[in-house]
């Protein structure tokens, strides 16, 4: 698709769709959608930021947000090489002394009055962020400085960032930081919750093992450990491909450990329970 802005031709990037369903905290949801709604004529959507340990969902709960408001979703990966035409127009030579004008996914969805979830924002450079500014108060644009162009968000545009909680990313300059408002902190689930996140992942795998490493999981969380959600995925995954492979023969104890020893390492194994009988 392609648009054109102040006589400059800009391709658009295509929206993604993700197989994701968010399951379990309904309150950090419910703070999104409440950030991103507009309550009066001259108030506009705030820019929430999610923060979290790596694994809890946060990107998914950001889609299942845009999803409940029926928006298009544009996934913008952020990392430390990020540059301020990444997040907004790219030139690429098109032929002899020939350029095209690309749209970022966050430009995209600003046109397209779509949801813009930028990921891991904080492993992102002040520079980048600072081309950010005038689009996270009420002027609502951007200004491509490759193109030449300004560019202003759609009424129905919605941004929200995800920031991992660890050491190795940026801390944001203050005037960033409070456009970047409110805050909504993503937890480790209760074991009720992180069992269904299993089972919507992993609707084939065997129930035990499944109740098994949501109790490896809930222990690891109450020792203060970063496993995750998404550990867990990938732990019962392991153990059922594993199992396959051993044809059914090798006995699932040894399954669960060596795959919490090849996902996690050695050090994860203190935190393996005894097996229940008929395990």
């Amino acid at each position: 698709m392609i648009t054109e802005i102040e006589g400059v031709p800009l391709h658009l990037a295509h929206p993604d769709e993700l197989d994701a369903r968010w399951v379990g905290q309904d309150e950090p949801l419910r703070q999104l959608l409440a950030a991103w709604m507009v309550v009066d004529a001259q108030d506009v959507p705030m820019n929430p930021r999610l923060v979290g340990k790596p694994g809890v969902g946060k990107t998914t709960l950001a889609y299942a947000a845009a999803k409940r408001l029926a928006r298009d979703v544009y996934i913008l990966q952020a990392t430390v090489d990020t540059r301020p035409e990444d997040l907004l127009v790219t030139p690429v030579i098109e032929g002899e002394g020939k350029l095209r004008y690309v749209a970022s996914p966050l430009v995209t969805a600003m046109l397209r009055g779509a949801v813009c979830i930028l990921d891991e924002g904080n492993r992102m450079s002040e520079k980048s962020w600072a081309s950010l500014a005038p689009l996270l108060d009420k002027r609502r644009y951007v200004e491509s400085i490759v193109a030449g162009i300004k560019v202003k968000a759609h009424p129905d545009f919605r941004f929200v960032t995800t920031m991992n909680d660890d050491a190795s990313t940026f801390d944001l300059p203050e005037y960033i930081h409070s456009r970047l408002q409110p805050q909504i902190l993503i937890d480790f689930p209760e074991r009720d919750e992180e069992l269904l996140i299993l089972r919507e992942n992993l609707p084939f795998a065997d129930e035990q093992v499944l109740e098994y490493v949501t109790d490896f999981l809930q222990r690891a969380h109450q020792n203060d450990e970063r496993y995750s959600a998404r550990d867990g995925v990938n732990i019962a995954r392991y153990t059922m491909k594993l199992r396959k492979v051993h044809n059914g023969d090798a006995p699932r104890d040894w399954l669960v450990e060596q795959s919490i020893l090849h996902i996690l390492g050695d050090e994860a194994l203190r935190y393996t329970l005894p097996l229940p009988d008929g395990f």
